[in-house]
């Protein structure tokens, strides 16, 4: 006949036993929630990247005067951007009677916004038409060029030419800004936004001064090739 001690230790070894079964299945069960959550990829989910974006920074001659803005040559260049290079989006910050005082009052709080990878700046026109100093414009993109590469971004600086009437000292020292700054701060250049229509009296709206839209396509095929390098 069995004590009653040794019923009590079957009784808790037979507790013991079910302890350890019911730790085991809740292990298992554990492991089985871990492998669902994983199954699919093998994979653990990946954080989608940030778009990188094209800044423009410019005047009428980029903020599609005259025209639809879908038309002008900074949003065919945008659609030419997007079916190239996924990930691409371009901001136009363009105003029309823009300054580069405006513009470097302007770019710092953009710089903050919008986070560009590369900034375009086409801005000077509107000095030279005013006959502003060239040395004030000058600084002014200067400054435009040092906050853009500061906050990491690329620079492509787009030039622009005057007409003889200011006289031959301004037209040329206008012109060579943009050659001297790009070669001082090893930005890329275009040197002439309008280079492709200049010569065709066409190409222009009834003030001779902006183009018109259906000249905006090859603005933009024009300044594609200037851009694309920054891109990588």
């Amino acid at each position: 006949m069995n004590s009653p001690y040794a019923a009590m230790r079957m009784r808790l070894q037979l507790q013991q036993v079910m302890a350890l079964a019911m730790a085991l299945l809740f292990g298992a069960a554990l492991a089985l929630v871990a492998g669902a959550a994983s199954a699919g990829t093998g994979r653990m989910p990946q954080a989608r990247a940030a778009p990188k974006v094209v800044l423009v920074m410019g005047d009428s001659l980029s903020a599609a005067y005259g025209m639809a803005s879908s038309r002008g040559w900074v949003s065919l260049l945008a659609s030419q951007l997007d079916r190239s290079h996924p990930g691409w989006s371009v901001v136009n910050a363009s105003v029309s009677g823009e300054t580069t005082a405006g513009g470097v009052s302007r770019l710092p709080r953009l710089l903050q916004r919008v986070k560009p990878a590369v900034v375009v700046i086409q801005l000077g026109a509107n000095d030279g038409l005013r006959g502003l100093p060239l040395d004030r414009m000058r600084a002014n993109l200067d400054r435009m060029i040092r906050l853009s590469q500061a906050s990491g971004a690329k620079v492509l600086l787009v030039g622009m030419r005057m007409p003889p009437n200011l006289g031959r000292a301004y037209t040329e020292g206008f012109a060579n800004t943009y050659v001297q700054l790009s070669k001082q701060h090893r930005v890329a250049l275009l040197p002439f936004l309008l280079e492709p229509v200049m010569l065709d009296r066409g190409a222009f709206q009834g003030d001779n001064l902006h183009p018109t839209e259906a000249a905006q396509p090859k603005l933009a095929r024009h300044v594609w090739p200037a851009l694309q390098p920054l891109l990588r």
